[in-house]
Formats: structure tokens, sequence, C-alpha cells
């Protein structure tokens, strides 16, 4: 199972996450487009990392909300949200085309991230989006009970997918992902490595109220925020096994 982060989300003066130290250990990197972080400096300085360290590199679009890091669902017109996901997706293309990356797939941020799961009209729009780029690019959805019918929906479209679990986030029955405003939403690191060898041994976690879910995920999600974040990323590798370089 590949490993995926949410990178080159610092901005200016203000710092976020550990972009340098969590490059060695993952496949895939969901890189900031500059809504809800990653200035354009940071987004060159992260896509010189992905290079050097073979590693993937994904576009990472949100709504336009960099005051709340992309934390907040925003009522865009089908229309501006097309376009919202495009001129992000655009940007980041380029400036990886200029690093000699190209760009392999998109991971919407956030609140986009949650609304798209949780509303087919939204992801939908989302699938409209990325159909019309002008080259083909993968989509990164949570993988959940519903995976048969988002296949379904890319097919539709002429997309693929790419079905993410995540380590350290706690699950409801469906297999979405419990808000982090509810009390154990976050997992700590004895939890989190459970859930990643449950995922790894029998494709399943264990919901909050005790169900068991099969969940077909190509990717791992992990996040290194912190030195704590980073020390379980390390260990999630020792786990998963050999990281995948760039072909």
């Amino acid at each position: 199972m590949l490993l995926n982060c949410d990178l080159g989300e610092s901005y200016g003066s203000w710092r976020m996450g550990m972009d340098a130290h969590v490059m060695p250990h993952i496949d895939l990197a969901n890189i900031a487009c500059g809504f809800h972080g990653g200035d354009p400096l940071t987004l060159a300085e992260t896509l010189a990392l992905a290079r050097e360290h073979g590693v993937a590199v994904g576009a990472h679009p949100a709504y336009p909300d960099l005051v709340g890091f992309g934390r907040r669902s925003m009522n865009l017109s089908r229309e501006e949200l097309i376009a919202t996901l495009r001129y992000q997706i655009a940007a980041l293309e380029g400036m990886a085309a200029c690093a000699g990356i190209a760009l392999d797939y998109v991971k919407p941020h956030g609140a986009l991230y949650n609304d798209m799961m949780r509303d087919a009209t939204i992801r939908d729009v989302v699938m409209t989006a990325l159909a019309g780029f002008h080259r083909p690019l993968k989509l990164m959805l949570l993988a959940t009970a519903a995976a048969d019918a988002h296949r379904e929906e890319a097919t539709r479209h002429g997309i693929d997918l790419l079905f993410e679990a995540f380590a350290d986030r706690r699950y409801d029955d469906n297999g979405h992902l419990l808000s982090r405003s509810e009390s154990g939403a976050v997992h700590n690191r004895e939890r989190m490595l459970e859930q990643v060898e449950s995922l790894l041994q029998d494709r399943a976690v264990t919901t909050a109220r005790g169900q068991r879910l099969t969940l077909e995920a190509d990717t791992l999600c992990v996040h290194g925020d912190n030195e704590e974040g980073v020390r379980a990323i390390e260990a999630i590798r020792e786990r998963v096994g050999k990281r995948r370089a760039r072909a």
C-alpha cells in the first residue's frame, strides 16, 4: 500500500508540517495549490523535494479559504467550483513541469474533500472538473462502503480513481471519517498502528461503534505535522515495506 501525505501547506512566514523530514518516507505527495496554503516558493521547494526523493505528485486543491485553512465549506456555484479546481490544478501542473515532474492525480483538501464524499452533487462537479482538464488525472477518494458506486460515477466521467484509507482517523460504519470535533476522532499512536496493521493484513478497520468494515484502499494517508507525526510515519513505513521510487 502506497503512503500519501499532504505537503507544501506553509504560507509565507507561517510554517506548516515537516515536509523535508516526511518526503523520504512516502510514495505520493499531495501538494497544496495556494488556496488554503502553499505560496509559490513553498510549492517550488516542495516539488524539488519530491523530485529529489522520487515521490509522485498530486494536486491538493481546496475552497478559497486561506484564513480557515480550507476547513470551512463554501457555497460556490457549479461553474465557480469547476473553475476554482482547474485554476489550482493548472497552477501546480505548471510549477511541476518547470521542476521536470508530471502531475499524476488530484486529491481535494479539507472541507472540499469531506463535502465531496458526502454530497453526490459536489462529487459530480469535482469529477466534471477533472474530466474536462486538458489531460487525464486520477482522482483520490476516501475508500468507503460506496466504492463500487463511486467507480461507476468515475467511469461515466472517463476518469480513474485512487482509493485511500487513513492511518490516524476513526471511521463511522459507512466508512466516513468522524469529525475532528468528536472525541476520539484522531487516534493516538498505539491505535493508529493497530489500524494500519488491520488495513495491511485484513483490508479492514474497526469503526467507532465496533463494527468491522472492509476497505479496498490503494493508498494510506499519513500526517507529518510535527516530530511525533514523522516518527509515526517512519513506523508505518517499516510495516508497509520498502518505499516505491517513482518510475
